[in-house]
């Protein structure tokens, strides 16, 4: 009985630090996943303002001057 106990103790000790291993895995990830939507939005508005029509809908592009 000892050592099933012993055992289960082992073994939940190997499950708390893998839980902890991946909940800081997700937690990088997490802020990774942030920089790089903030870093995505950035690069749209720096198209936005050098190429505008390569990001626009075609219901947002003004009539070409010959119109």
């Amino acid at each position: 009985m000892e050592e099933r106990l012993t055992d289960l103790e082992i073994r939940y000790t190997h499950q708390e630090r893998t839980i902890q291993e991946l909940s800081d895995a997700l937690f990088r990830q997490e802020l990774k996943l942030e920089q790089l939507q903030s870093e995505v939005r950035q690069l749209r508005e720096q198209l936005m303002i050098v190429s505008p029509s390569m990001v626009r809908s075609p219901e947002d592009e003004e009539p070409p001057p010959h119109y």
